[in-house]
C-alpha cells in the first residue's frame, strides 16, 4: 500500500471491478483471464488473476514451504497464479472481516488484498477470513497502458462479484464474468476481430 494512502476506496478508477480479457487480448498469459482489480490510478493499475491455478500446488503444500503452522488445518484449496509480476511474492484477497490496518489494500467495501505473513497465519487459524484465496504474483500495469488496452477492446469491465471471487470453479470463472454483463462466450468470440 503507498503510505498516506486513505482506507477509503477510490470509486473514480476501476479498483473494485472486474476485468474480462476478451479474445482480442493478444496476449496468452491473460487468455481468458478474469482479473480482480486492487488498485488503479493515474500512474499504474494493480490486479489479481482469479482463474489461472499454479500446477500442482495447493494451500497446504505451499504452507508448508512456508512454514506456516496453525492451529486449524489449511483448506485444500488451490493457489493461483496471480500475474507475471512479481511471482515469488503471495497475494491474498480475502473478505474484510481480516485486516492487518496499514498492510491491508481496501479493494472495495467488502474485499482487502494483504501480501504479509500475518494473513497466512490467519487463514491457518480458529480466526480465519471469512472468504479468502491466495495468489502469486500479480498484473501490473504503468501509466496510460490499461487506458490503452480498454481502448483496443482487449477487456471488457464488470461489477466486483463475491460469489465469483471465492466461490466459483476456477474454469467457471470467465464464462461467468461474462454472464455477468449478458454476453456469452460464443458471442464474444464471433465479434473478435470485428470490434
Amino acid at each position: 500500500m503507498r503510505p498516506g494512502r486513505s482506507t477509503d476506496v477510490d470509486e473514480t478508477f476501476l479498483g473494485g471491478k472486474l476485468l474480462i480479457a476478451t479474445p482480442s487480448i493478444g496476449d496468452p498469459r491473460f487468455d481468458r483471464t478474469v482479473i480482480l482489480m486492487c488498485d488503479h490510478g493515474p500512474e499504474h493499475a494493480m490486479g489479481i488473476i482469479l482463474n489461472k491455478p499454479a500446477d500442482d500446488l495447493r494451500l497446504p503444500e505451499l504452507f508448508e514451504q512456508l512454514g506456516v503452522a496453525g492451529s486449524h488445518p489449511t483448506p485444500d484449496k488451490p493457489v493461483l497464479m496471480g500475474g507475471p509480476v512479481d511471482q515469488d511474492r503471495g497475494f491474498v484477497v480475502h473478505t474484510r472481516d481480516y485486516s492487518t490496518g496499514d498492510a491491508t489494500l481496501p479493494v472495495n467495501a467488502r474485499i482487502g488484498l494483504t501480501a504479509t505473513k500475518d494473513v497466512l497465519e490467519a487463514m491457518a487459524s480458529a480466526s480465519p477470513p471469512r472468504r479468502s484465496l491466495l495468489a502469486l504474483g500479480y498484473a501490473g500495469w504503468g501509466a496510460g497502458q490499461l487506458e490503452h488496452e480498454l481502448a483496443a477492446n482487449a477487456w471488457l469491465v464488470a461489477e466486483l462479484d463475491e460469489d465469483l471471487v471465492f466461490d466459483t470453479d476456477d474454469a467457471d470463472k470467465w464464462p461467468r464474468a461474462l454472464d455477468l454483463l449478458g454476453v456469452s462466450p460464443e458471442h464474444l468470440s464471433a465479434l473478435s476481430g470485428h470490434a
